[in-house]
């Protein structure tokens, strides 16, 4: 913009208008509202910076008004903003004290140099500004789309493309490992956040972003694009390996079939442009166990077991497929539970057998010494299912009958010998209880037994209160990739095999008993969906319950954060 626009006569001033509209391509009521702004901030230079003034430009000629406003009041108190009513009706008869403020017409200004250069940094400010909002408005509805783009130049490894009308990055973690790129080059990449800055919109894009692969394959299948075959899951090691799971509700169409092409032209595509990333194309079913075998291949898989409250599986396979199971730095693994949403343990059947005989024993041994029963009584009690001694003493006399050599006197005495086992534990237990300084009000949680209680308390959660402090993860344990293979942090009570959905419950029974939450609170939360949002950082949700329950604990739980506890 030059200077010399604001000089210029009314035509001129349209023209220019329009013109700079254009080329920005935003609006011309943006570009004249930016003028008269400039017009303004000239005007008050030249007759002083304690009026009020305000400039008019018609949109459809060009003439241009300085108006100076004042109030009308009774009594003036400040001469270059207010006037009296007497002298408001000189200028303006319909004046009154509750009316809008008088305009006075001032005479036009000559723009110097100093004026002219501070108008259009005021235009060019403003403009930039209006383009900046343009673009914003552009993409920030296109997060989710892939967009392509020209380097413009790569700054401390992270790539900055221009899409045209604006730029966007390609931070180093969203590039694919040994993927280089020079000004010039061209590339297709996920746009996966679009951010409002002062600096203007900042548009991030990725390239290892498993929504990357799924619109990739978008591109290249036309059943995916209508709908035909939908897209579940993908896992991905970018610039490794990928799985993808496809499902088809016509039976007609081979979902895998599909997303491969005739001799693989359309996998091929997307391989080619992950840069030779290994795509496995699964066909998905909702039976988990055949799900997590196809995922698991090439390995064969003998056996799976489901651990459905723990939404865990012990997968079984020969002791030659184990290496092949588990995967490069447990890479085939890793993928394969992503996929799933389900954590996958990998024995050999030597350790499976192992650890059976292990638990076998181990439940035996605990039968002899609590029930004072031979071995052999204590085998057929293990071979029957039971694993406690609280299932022999709940259970129906029944079910200990119906056992091979278990008659109902020898059920009665099994059962009144657990019973008086269980008493004798428990008398134990509270004692240990009182001895660690536990204190009563966690026993009105009665989901708790006292095995758990003591295992809180060895952990330094002693009270109501402390319970209702805990995250999931402090209960349950949490997941940690060292060196990209998984390992399972141990929470308190990981020995007693708690489900997340059951550990969510107690927490949140505790929080409702010390007044945390309210009913109100809960029904925000009724949702499962914003529930599991909030599960995803433990740490985060811990400190917000805390800032919610009492702000006096603000600046402790935010020292607590900072240091990761």
């Amino acid at each position: 913009m030059s200077p010399t626009g604001i000089s210029a006569n009314r035509l001129e001033l349209l023209q220019i208008a329009d013109a700079v509209a254009k080329e920005k391509a935003i609006d011309k009521e943006i570009v004249l509202s930016a003028m008269a702004e400039a017009i303004e901030k000239a005007a008050a230079s030249k007759y002083g910076a304690e009026n009020k003034i305000r400039v008019d430009i018609n949109n459809d000629t060009g003439n241009i008004r300085l108006l100076r406003l004042l109030d009308v009041v009774e009594e003036v108190e400040d001469n270059f903003r207010q006037i009296n009513l007497k002298d408001a009706k000189k200028i303006d008869a319909n004046a009154s004290l509750e009316g809008p403020a008088i305009e006075e017409e001032l005479p036009p200004i000559d723009f110097g140099r100093v004026a002219a250069q501070s108008a259009k940094q005021v235009i060019v400010q403003k403009v930039r500004d209006a383009e900046r909002e343009r673009h914003y408005e552009e993409f920030k509805d296109r997060v989710g789309e892939i967009i392509s783009g020209v380097v413009k130049r790569v700054e401390y490894s992270s790539v900055v493309v221009d899409l045209g009308r604006a730029e966007a990055v390609i931070r180093r973690d969203q590039l694919l490992p040994r993927e280089a790129y020079r000004a010039g080059d061209r590339v297709r990449a996920y746009i996966y956040e679009v951010r409002r800055e002062m600096r203007g919109p900042q548009i991030f894009l990725s390239r290892t972003h498993s929504d990357f692969m799924a619109n990739l394959f978008a591109q290249e299948v036309p059943e995916i694009y209508d709908g035909i075959i939908e897209i579940i899951g993908v896992a991905r090691d970018p610039g490794s390996r990928a799985k993808i799971a496809v499902f088809s509700k016509e039976t007609s169409i081979d979902p895998v079939g599909a997303c491969v092409g005739m001799r693989g032209s359309r996998v091929q595509a997307v391989v080619n442009e992950l840069q030779g990333e290994k795509i496995d194309i699964l066909s998905w079913t909702d039976n988990i166990a055949d799900f997590v075998v196809k995922a698991l291949q090439p390995a064969e898989v003998m056996k799976v077991v489901l651990y459905d409250e723990e939404e865990r599986l012990e997968v079984v396979v020969p002791e030659d497929q184990l290496s092949l199971a588990i995967g490069r730095r447990g890479q085939n693994v890793r993928l394969a539970s992503e996929l799933s949403g389900w954590e996958i343990d990998i024995l050999t059947e030597d350790q499976e057998s192992e650890r059976r005989q292990k638990e076998f024993q181990e439940r035996t041994n605990l039968f002899i010494e609590a029930l004072d029963v031979d071995e052999l009584l204590a085998q057929l009690l293990v071979t029957e299912g039971f694993s406690e001694v609280e299932e022999i003493a709940m259970v129906e006399i029944g079910e200990i009958t119906s056992i091979s050599g278990f008659d109902e006197e020898t059920a009665q005495e099994i059962q009144a010998r657990a019973n008086d086992f269980l008493e004798k534990e428990n008398i134990l237990l509270e004692e240990k209880r009182k001895e660690l300084g536990v204190q009563d009000d966690i026993l009105e949680i009665e989901d708790l037994s006292l095995k758990m209680i003591i295992q809180l308390g060895e952990n330094d959660v002693k009270s109501l209160e402390d319970f209702a402090y805990c995250s999931t993860d402090d209960l349950i344990g949490w997941d940690e990739y060292k060196d990209g293979v998984k390992h399972r942090e141990q929470g308190i009570l990981s020995s007693f095999e708690l489900g997340e959905e059951y550990a969510n419950e107690l927490i949140m029974k505790a929080r409702k008993m010390i007044g945390i939450i309210d009913e109100e609170i809960e029904e925000n939360f009724e949702d499962d969906r914003v529930w599991r949002s909030w599960e995803a950082d433990a740490r985060a949700r811990e400190l917000l319950w805390r800032l919610v329950s009492d702000s006096s604990r603000a600046e402790e739980s935010v020292y607590s954060l900072c240091l990761g506890r």
